[in-house]
């Protein structure tokens, strides 16, 4: 069922049979980046690099034909951009990899096993976008809190913790300024109905009005 339309009989690649492999592959591509655009906050240069990509390693594929050095000199090639460009996010880069693999299977000739692919893959992903399965707690921060080095920060927010969060762990500590101040990283869980702002306001009475930063799990910010 998933057998390769090319022609194995044949010396070369048909023109028909190459105008399939990339249509295929550049209707899947447009498919992916219609998948990516209604599932995370893009721009259209990185849309268009998805919906174009399939074609490209198709194309490569398809002109490395089985040949080892093409293959070693090729592989290179893609190292290098790979070391030359920005880490992206979790879903960035699975639609990256998502569309070499499209192109891949097209430039191999499984046109069909890679239309299936793409279905059962793009419905996945939108089962895990729109629904809260796999969801890690809304609830959860970090809370970063710089305190005195004269300041008993093993019990002072104790009460605090106790009245605003259901969960509260020291993970880190850091000392600034010379050893006069200590940053505290705690991972918590806020209780329901609670105001973010009140329990901030009294972690600030406690730690003499120095910084404090509450952000969710994914936020990189440093204070």
């Amino acid at each position: 069922m998933f057998n390769s339309i090319f022609d194995t009989t044949s010396t070369g690649l048909s023109i028909t049979t190459g105008l399939i492999c990339a249509g295929v592959a550049l209707l899947l591509g447009i498919i992916i980046a219609i998948t990516h655009v209604k599932t995370s906050q893009t721009t259209k240069g990185f849309l268009t690099t998805l919906a174009v990509l399939p074609l490209l390693v198709m194309a490569v594929m398809i002109m490395i034909n089985g040949n080892l050095g093409t293959s070693i000199a090729i592989l290179g090639a893609f190292s290098l951009i790979r070391f030359r460009s920005i880490q992206g996010k979790a879903k960035d880069l699975l639609s990256v990899f998502f569309a070499m693999m499209v192109g891949l299977a097209c430039g191999m000739g499984h046109v069909l096993f890679a239309a299936v692919i793409t279905a059962i893959s793009v419905i996945a992903i939108l089962f895990f976008s729109y629904t809260h399965f796999l969801e890690p707690n809304r609830k959860q921060r970090i809370l970063k809190i710089v305190v005195p080095e004269d300041l008993d920060y093993e019990e002072v927010f104790d009460d605090i913790f106790k009245k605003y969060t259901s969960h509260a762990e020291l993970t880190k500590m850091k000392t600034m300024n010379m050893g006069s101040l200590y940053k505290l990283t705690y991972d918590v869980t806020m209780k329901n109905g609670i105001k973010e702002k009140d329990f901030l306001d009294e972690i600030r009475v406690k730690n003499c009005n120095l910084k404090v930063l509450l952000s969710h799990p994914c936020a990189e910010e440093e204070i």
